[in-house]
Protein backbone atom coordinates (compact mmCIF):
# COMPACT_ATOMS: atom_id res chain seq x y z
CA UNK A 1 0.00 0.00 0.00
CA UNK A 2 1.63 3.30 -0.51
CA UNK A 3 0.16 6.95 0.02
CA UNK A 4 0.53 10.03 -2.54
CA UNK A 5 -0.42 13.50 -1.07
CA UNK A 6 -3.76 13.44 -3.32
CA UNK A 7 -5.20 9.98 -0.98
CA UNK A 8 -3.37 11.28 2.01
CA UNK A 9 -3.52 15.11 2.65
CA UNK A 10 -0.70 16.06 4.54
CA UNK A 11 1.45 19.08 4.86
CA UNK A 12 4.86 19.68 6.18
CA UNK A 13 5.60 23.65 6.14
CA UNK A 14 9.07 24.67 7.74
CA UNK A 15 8.35 26.45 11.71
CA UNK A 16 8.28 29.93 11.70
CA UNK A 17 10.58 31.23 14.10
CA UNK A 18 8.35 32.79 16.68
CA UNK A 19 6.38 29.13 16.58
CA UNK A 20 10.26 27.95 17.46
CA UNK A 21 10.17 29.97 20.58
CA UNK A 22 7.08 28.22 21.55
CA UNK A 23 8.54 24.65 20.99
CA UNK A 24 11.20 25.80 23.41
CA UNK A 25 8.26 25.81 26.32
CA UNK A 26 7.73 21.91 25.62
CA UNK A 27 10.94 20.94 26.10
CA UNK A 28 14.76 22.03 25.16
CA UNK A 29 15.59 21.12 21.80
CA UNK A 30 18.53 21.82 19.61
CA UNK A 31 21.01 22.43 22.54
CA UNK A 32 23.50 20.88 20.97
CA UNK A 33 22.68 21.31 17.15
CA UNK A 34 20.56 23.71 15.11
CA UNK A 35 18.10 23.82 13.12
CA UNK A 36 16.72 25.52 9.65
CA UNK A 37 13.20 27.56 10.49
CA UNK A 38 11.03 29.20 7.54
CA UNK A 39 13.00 31.99 5.63
CA UNK A 40 10.73 35.22 4.66
CA UNK A 41 11.02 34.91 0.43
CA UNK A 42 12.86 38.56 0.31
CA UNK A 43 15.82 36.56 1.90
CA UNK A 44 15.36 33.86 0.34
CA UNK A 45 15.64 35.21 -3.15
CA UNK A 46 19.11 37.04 -1.83
CA UNK A 47 20.32 32.98 -0.87
CA UNK A 48 19.80 33.79 2.81
CA UNK A 49 18.70 31.30 5.14
CA UNK A 50 17.71 31.26 9.01
CA UNK A 51 18.08 28.90 11.48
CA UNK A 52 17.65 28.51 15.37
CA UNK A 53 18.90 26.83 18.48
CA UNK A 54 19.04 27.02 22.02
CA UNK A 55 21.57 27.63 24.58
CA UNK A 56 21.97 29.03 27.28
CA UNK A 57 18.43 28.68 28.58
CA UNK A 58 17.65 31.18 25.52
CA UNK A 59 16.65 30.76 21.87
CA UNK A 60 18.63 31.97 19.51
CA UNK A 61 18.09 33.20 15.59
CA UNK A 62 20.86 33.35 13.01
CA UNK A 63 21.10 33.91 9.41
CA UNK A 64 23.19 32.14 6.91
CA UNK A 65 23.40 31.11 3.09
CA UNK A 66 20.97 28.51 2.32
CA UNK A 67 23.83 26.67 0.66
CA UNK A 68 25.59 26.00 3.73
CA UNK A 69 25.41 22.38 5.02
CA UNK A 70 25.85 21.56 8.31
CA UNK A 71 25.63 17.84 9.49
CA UNK A 72 24.46 19.17 12.63
CA UNK A 73 21.48 21.17 11.24
CA UNK A 74 17.98 19.80 11.17
CA UNK A 75 14.84 21.37 9.94
CA UNK A 76 12.04 22.04 12.25
CA UNK A 77 8.70 21.99 10.71
CA UNK A 78 5.02 21.61 11.35
CA UNK A 79 2.94 19.13 10.30
CA UNK A 80 -1.07 19.53 9.62
CA UNK A 81 -3.43 16.76 8.06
Amino acid sequence: MSFTFSTFPAFVTFLEPHLYRELQKLGDFDTKTSSWVKTPYEIRKLGGAIFADFRYENVFVYHNGAESYYGGRGVRGSLRV
